[in-house]
């Protein structure tokens, strides 16, 4: 990995340009191990991500891997699609299809199209990068949080488990970086709930380009 300072109009931005993943089996020398180490610290450090995809070969396996990586760390992710000069537009909508099909989890992230040769639509990287960070810090109120909750419910009833509807109480914002949010429910919400949710949150706080994390505590209304 290599460290780069660059300076911009909202002060210094480190960049650090990771070593490729390569497929476990394949990392046989101690300089890869330790590069593949170094690359998942950063991942886990940085405040954002910018993953590079070679628009000519499309999104590979390892592409796939490491975005599930950075969308585990919890960070803030914006798809970077260079070469795009060098495609046509019967690639280029194959290459947008695949982002949908193989990067479907990222669904939060915007995709950038750039050429770094020609420096095409370079200069959209800074206010992804400054919408990003200001997504990954923000916090909401309470009060607001909670209407966005209830008015959810209200819309879309959680389905009932046995002969039981479960009830969310309340909600609360926990952390940032990135916005984390607990949930106290009578019962345990289905996946399926969760990301209605996680929609509901995103129309109503524009959360842009960063992951959300939702957790449920049980709480007994006894």
């Amino acid at each position: 990995a290599i460290d780069t300072i660059v300076e911009t109009e909202d002060g210094p931005l480190r960049f650090v340009d990771t070593a490729g993943l390569r497929r476990r089996s394949r990392i046989d020398e101690p300089t890869e191990y330790f590069s593949l180490v170094r690359a998942l610290q950063a991942i886990d450090r940085a405040d954002a991500a910018l993953l590079v995809i070679d628009a000519t070969v499309g999104v590979t396996h390892q592409d796939q891997r490491l975005a599930e990586r950075v969308d585990a760390a919890g960070t803030a992710i914006t798809v970077v699609l260079n070469k795009w000069d060098l495609l046509d537009a019967e690639e280029r909508e194959a290459v947008k299809t695949q982002v949908r099909l193989r990067l479907g989890f990222l669904g939060y992230a915007p995709v950038l199209p750039i050429s770094a040769l020609t420096g095409k639509r370079v200069h959209h990287l800074l206010p992804a990068l400054r919408q990003a960070e200001d997504a990954y810090h923000a916090r909401v109120p309470t009060g607001a949080l909670n209407r966005v909750i209830r008015d959810a419910q209200a819309s879309h009833p959680i389905p009932v488990q046995g002969r039981h509807r479960p009830r969310i109480l309340y909600a609360t914002q926990g952390a940032t970086d990135p916005p984390t949010f607990t949930l106290f429910a009578t019962r345990a919400l289905s996946p399926q709930y969760l990301r209605y949710l996680e929609r509901k949150l995103r129309e109503a706080f524009d959360f842009g380009p960063t992951p959300i994390k939702i957790r449920v505590d049980r709480k007994s209304t006894r």
